[in-house]
């Protein structure tokens, strides 16, 4: 099935304004890089929770802070139920526990740099796989070269923090296309803050378990908000926002950001220091990701006056 939105306003024909489709892109940019720097500086801080309520107990109260603050904000309890939606939500609250859980599994045994850098290959292949043009595909090549100077040198005893990072880049992935999916089905905000608070509930009593009364000490709760609301409820409005508006290849590139970002993260709050090598990795990466952008942004001067009227946002 394929469906095209239309963000822009044009004419009859649908063709949109150039200046409004360049609007569109430069918005849905500046969302879309705003999210990464909310959730690596969000992780960085998750991982000081680590040694008091351990990995999950930091999941738990990520998704029960952005569960309350999306439910309110969104006016949760004025959603419409329908089932094939809520069948879209009830996978993307799955999605949402297992990619938050084995990140920050993965955190407590990898550097923050380097376990985003693996997520990434998440979003890596759904803009491989979804790229609009071949001079969408070609910024590929440098993100990935990044990526796999970011990457470090790898031990044998580092093995089960790659799988978790591994698991989280699949679910990030997912996480990309569900969004999308979600709001084309009419979920909107509401279905994200339905979907996460489906994985609070399913976390919560895992959560409880493992992270034991530690949960609910103030310090602790003070810490999971700050948490809840930078890594969560923040970024996944940021990013429902930005997939409106930008074609899916295009997110999954900038966020070729994220490990950029999470190494900086990981340097001011948690002083882990990168390479040389990591430092250039980065550079490769940011450039991919502006790279990306400037190449949608000529799309879309293109496709708008276009016979056709096919505006910048693609079709899935």
């Amino acid at each position: 099935m394929t469906t095209t939105e239309q963000h822009t306003s044009g004419d009859a024909s649908g063709v949109a304004a150039p200046g409004a489709q360049r609007s569109s892109i430069a918005s849905g940019t500046t969302m879309a890089v705003s999210s990464v720097g909310s959730v690596q500086f969000g992780a960085a801080i998750a991982a000081t929770l680590f040694p008091v309520i351990g990995p999950i107990g930091t999941v738990t109260l990520r998704l029960l802070v952005a569960a309350v603050v999306l439910a309110l904000t969104n006016r949760l309890w004025r959603f419409e139920w329908r089932g094939a939606r809520f069948g879209t939500i009830a996978l993307f609250g799955v999605v949402l526990v297992t990619m938050n859980s084995s990140l920050y599994l993965a955190l407590d045994r990898l550097p923050l740099a380097t376990t985003i850098t693996l997520e990434f290959l998440g979003p890596l292949a759904v803009a491989l796989g979804t790229a609009a043009s071949r001079r969408e595909r070609w910024w590929v090549l440098p993100a990935a070269a990044g990526v796999a100077l970011l990457g470090g040198t790898l031990r044998l005893h580092d093995l089960l923090g790659v799988v978790f990072a591994l698991m989280a880049a699949g679910c990030w992935a997912s996480y990309i296309l569900l969004s999308r999916r979600l709001g084309r089905a009419g979920g909107g905000q509401a279905g994200l803050a339905l979907a996460t608070a489906l994985g609070a509930v399913i976390i919560l009593p895992v959560g409880v378990v493992t992270a034991g009364p530690m949960l609910w000490h103030p310090a602790t709760l003070a810490l999971g908000l700050a948490v809840g609301l930078l890594s969560s409820a923040i970024p996944y409005s940021l990013d429902m926002m930005a997939l409106r508006r930008l074609p899916t290849a295009v997110f999954g590139v900038l966020t070729s950001l994220n490990p950029a970002v999470g190494a900086l993260a990981g340097l001011l709050i948690l002083g882990q220091h990168l390479p040389v090598t990591g430092l250039i990795g980065i550079a490769l990466v940011m450039a991919a990701g502006a790279g990306i952008t400037l190449g949608a942004r000529h799309s879309g001067r293109r496709s708008a006056g276009s016979p056709a009227g096919t505006n910048v946002q693609d079709t899935a």
